[in-house]
């Protein structure tokens, strides 16, 4: 019996010190109950952690090539200016001047009467005008002569051109048909706009052997009385 007891007593302290060594758990219990023994454990043992690098590529990042820059929007066009007087801007007028063998000159003027400084250059077209409607009389003025240089008029002054008015009584009245006119339509040099001056005359509605009306080109100055 003696035997007995001490073989129950050692196996009973084996058994506690293999638990004491070897439990490294928790034990599952009920945590209210007082009577069952609670062992903390220090975790599982765990090694050193290796964080492998992302994949690599054995060429260079790509990169994107620079977006050029838009060019520049070109500048809209200059409008078109002409630095000739028209005939809005022009005041006409006409001198006493002189005659030779049936063809009296005078000058026709042009002056300014615009704000700016403009250029009349060349031959005004001229012709006579009849009636209320303001009919053509005959052909128009034949340009005598060459085109001269540019005239700049800077506001009020003034250009002419000699205009030659041949007496209609020099012509057969059958070929001239002489027939009253009330003035002149003048186009200035370059210009489709026409310009009235009252100028009353007797004109040829025929066909004369000879022009009726000569014009010179435009010169500077008033060109006489």
């Amino acid at each position: 019996m003696q035997w007995n007891r001490t073989f129950v007593l050692v196996a009973a302290g084996a058994a506690v010190a293999v638990c004491a060594a070897g439990c490294t758990g928790d034990v599952a219990g009920n945590a209210g109950d007082p009577s069952v023994p609670t062992f903390t454990s220090s975790g599982p043992a765990t090694g050193p952690i290796t964080v492998s690098p992302p994949p690599t590529s054995s060429q260079p990042p790509a990169t994107s090539a620079p977006t050029p820059a838009p060019p520049a929007p070109a500048p809209p066009p200059e409008p078109a200016t002409s630095g000739e007087c028209k005939a809005a801007e022009l005041q006409l007028s006409i001198g006493q001047g002189e005659g030779a063998a049936g063809t009296h000159y005078r000058p026709l003027r042009f002056t300014n009467k615009g704000t700016r400084t403009c250029v009349i250059q060349g031959f005004p077209g001229v012709s006579y005008v009849a009636g209320d409607d303001g009919h053509q009389v005959g052909e128009a003025a034949f340009r005598e002569g060459t085109k001269g240089a540019a005239v700049t008029l800077a506001p009020g002054q003034t250009a002419f051109a000699t205009v030659g008015f041949v007496n209609a009584g020099n012509f057969d009245p059958a070929e001239c048909r002489p027939t009253p006119t009330r003035g002149l339509r003048v186009y200035p040099p370059h210009d489709t706009a026409a310009m009235f001056l009252p100028l009353e005359g007797t004109g040829c509605a025929g066909n004369p052997p000879n022009h009726q009306l000569k014009v010179r080109t435009v010169e500077p100055g008033l060109g006489g009385a």
